[in-house]
């Protein structure tokens, strides 16, 4: 993936975050803990897991099929813009 420093870097953060939450999924089960607990803790990875993915595939439509801000095609721009308008939602 072709991304900017700015841009690697805050997905970097997104996927140590999500390391974190999975390791406190590890040390609740370690500890025995309350089976809500780690229902909940479960729930959080995912709901990081799809948003993660929800801004690489923005990313990837914005790099590789149109960036809506500076595509001249505005029939494409917003069929685009539509797109991580949808994928956004799709996986939140």
């Amino acid at each position: 993936m072709s991304h900017t420093i700015e841009d690697k870097t805050r997905l970097l953060q997104r996927v140590r975050r999500l390391r974190g939450q999975v390791e406190a999924i590890e040390r609740a089960l370690q500890e025995d803990a309350d089976c809500a607990r780690v229902m909940q803790l479960t729930v959080s990875v995912r709901g990081a897991a799809s948003s993660l993915m929800a801004e690489l595939v923005e990313d990837h439509i914005r790099l590789h099929v149109s960036d809506p801000s500076h595509d001249r095609d505005r029939e494409r721009a917003k069929g685009a813009k539509h797109l991580i308008e949808v994928v956004h939602a799709y996986l939140k």
